[in-house]
């Protein structure tokens, strides 16, 4: 009996420290939704009839609801998953948040080329409907992705996923917090919170045209990892701290929302 209980209790450390070291990804369900929710209010009449045309026939044919398919994929198609698993994040921390392409993204796989290789895609109407329905879930994904500043950090912590803290008396790492943890540490169900956004001020973009300005989005991600507040000095984390931050996160699901529309705009309003 001492062999099989020996060889559980080591299944159950093996998995633990899986869970603990798996890469976490942007905003998590509620923050994906919640970005995609603002950009529909933003969307032109004809961008919201092309998206619609595209949708029809998915399980939830709403922006929301394609908003972490991209995510999911890790799941579902473990191929293409793994393919576009760079798309999700840029790392140009190390670079004074200043982005270049052939440096920072070779190959175009980082989130930056990729919100602009899949928005021109969707964009074009010579593509086929498959082609562009998986287009524009890549982009309502990667456009909240790219507002997630840890997917625009450090790639020597691995966009915080190394970074390892206790937040609420649970272990969890910088990464997953951001993503997540601070909004659901509010309570607020989705629908609150979304309320809570429509009520911010926009943040002004100025003109998006095709290629979508996504680098300027990653760098000014960046910077807010950059600041000299951004990573706690304690593994155990103050709710100082959630105080703090919780606002800026607020105002970059925001501007998420609203550079989504804008992209989609210009993808979708042409046809």
């Amino acid at each position: 009996m001492v062999r099989p209980l020996l060889l559980a209790a080591t299944l159950v450390v093996f998995l633990a420290g899986v869970l603990v070291s798996a890469p976490a990804w942007a905003w998590g369900p509620m923050g994906h939704r919640l970005v995609a929710q603002l950009a529909w209010d933003d969307l032109t009449p004809a961008a919201r009839r092309q998206a619609e045309a595209l949708l029809k026939g998915e399980p939830d044919p709403t922006l929301a609801g394609i908003a972490s398919w991209a995510d999911d994929l890790r799941d579902s198609d473990p191929v293409l998953g793994k393919k576009t698993a760079r798309w999700h994040f840029v790392n140009i921390g190390e670079h004074d948040c200043a982005y270049e392409q052939v440096r920072d993204c070779p190959g175009g796989n980082c989130v930056v080329e990729a919100i602009r290789t899949q928005a021109a895609i969707l964009a074009d109407p010579g593509r086929t409907r498959t082609e562009r329905l998986q287009a524009l879930k890549f982009v309502v994904h990667f456009v909240g992705d790219v507002h997630q500043p840890l997917h625009a950090g450090y790639g020597r912590d691995k966009g915080g996923n190394d970074v390892q803290i206790n937040f609420n008396e649970r272990g969890t790492n910088l990464h997953t917090l951001w993503d997540s943890r601070m909004l659901l540490s509010t309570g607020r169900s989705e629908a609150d919170y979304l309320r809570r956004l429509r009520a911010l001020p926009r943040p002004k973009l100025g003109a998006v045209m095709l290629p979508p300005p996504s680098a300027d989005w990653a760098e000014r991600s960046c910077r807010v990892v950059t600041r000299p507040d951004f990573y706690p000095r304690r593994t155990k984390l103050a709710q100082s701290y959630v105080d703090q931050h919780l606002p800026i996160v607020e105002r970059q699901l925001r501007a998420g929302g609203v550079a989504l529309a804008a992209v989609l705009n210009q993808a979708l309003d042409t046809h």
